[in-house]
């Protein structure tokens, strides 16, 4: 049995796959395992990670034969591994040496489920690139994490720009996952780390924060996480609505739970309407409007808005000079 299993779930993953796995390998301290899962990529994923399996009998690589997205992929590395603790890395991030040893030091001394640092956000890992900490620019210490606090570090109102909690690759304690069947929702391809952390939370899971121990989060604007559908956001707030009901939650928690599940409809119902209203179909552009008050004049506002900006480009002057 291994203290942490680091799962890799990779698609079309071929030029950054290599230097995420190698990072996971040369963590020192704990015994480290990689589970790196081949999400059905058409590129040379798979070659790369078995290429790397080859050199070192510690990672494991699995291939699926429809992309199923990372949730699917994530709970199917759960489901080989028997290591103490689990944690998730990107295909196209790494983390330093240490920073994994620093984790598991502060979950075996506090008994926690859930210990998450702080990530940096850099568009490129060459020496003295600029940096930027994903959650919080101020140092956090140490903080337990409550469940109603994990969701308000959600809101993109107040942690938007790919700043969410959700985005942090905590060290989990796998047998609380297994003691209480916590799992990935594998109808998410967004989101999905958020929910869950949050069911784990749910469940009773003891959650600590830190400051950044070496997690280094690449920021592509061709990035799965960069990009989603209405069809993406539409799951989510599924996913918000089920989790809702939920027994045990308390009143609190359920209001920040509605706020986070309006914010995502206000994005999802934008982008269903300009589909909507591609397509001019008349009947789905009604149905965009079925919604709470609060997305309704979001979308009202955001119809304005394109009004004016487009009636200032039609009546802009051309910028060519004379006789051009």
């Amino acid at each position: 049995m291994s203290d942490i299993c680091v799962i890799v779930a990779a698609f079309n993953a071929e030029r950054t796959v290599s230097t995420a796995v190698r990072s996971a390998l040369c963590q020192f301290g704990p015994e480290v395992e990689v589970i790196a899962v081949d999400d059905a990529s058409t590129d040379n994923t798979f070659q790369c990670l078995s290429a790397i399996a080859c050199e070192d009998s510690r990672l494991t690589v699995l291939q699926v034969s429809r992309n199923a997205g990372p949730a699917a992929a994530r709970n199917l590395a759960l489901s080989r591994t028997r290591a103490r603790y689990v944690t998730v890395l990107d295909a196209d991030d790494l983390m330093i040496e240490g920073r994994l040893a620093g984790l598991l030091a502060l979950a075996d001394a506090g008994g926690w489920d859930i210990v998450a640092d702080d990530l940096y956000k850099v568009a490129s890992f060459r020496e003295g690139a600029p940096k930027r900490r994903v959650f919080s620019q101020q140092q956090i210490g140490q903080q337990e994490i409550t469940l109603e606090a994990f969701i308000r570090g959600n809101l993109s109102r107040l942690h938007g720009d790919r700043g969410e909690m959700g985005f942090l690759k905590p060290l989990i304690r796998r047998e609380f996952l297994v003691r209480h069947h916590v799992a990935y929702d594998e109808t998410l391809r967004l989101g999905e780390d958020y929910i869950f952390y949050a069911a784990a939370l749910a469940a009773g899971a003891r959650f600590l924060l830190t400051d950044p121990l070496g997690y280094y989060a690449l920021t592509r604007a061709d990035s799965l996480s960069g990009r989603h559908s209405a069809s993406d956001l539409a799951a989510l707030v599924a996913a918000d609505q089920r989790f809702g009901h939920l027994a045990g939650l308390t009143r609190a928690e359920r209001a920040m739970l509605r706020e986070h599940e309006i914010e995502t409809q206000k994005r999802w119902r934008w982008l269903w309407l300009i589909e909507a209203v591609k397509s001019r179909d008349l009947g789905e552009i009604a149905r965009c409007f079925m919604a709470p008050p609060a997305v309704i004049a979001t979308l009202l506002s955001n119809l304005a808005e394109q009004f004016v900006l487009r009636g200032r480009a039609a009546v802009s002057p051309s910028r060519k000079g004379p006789g051009a």
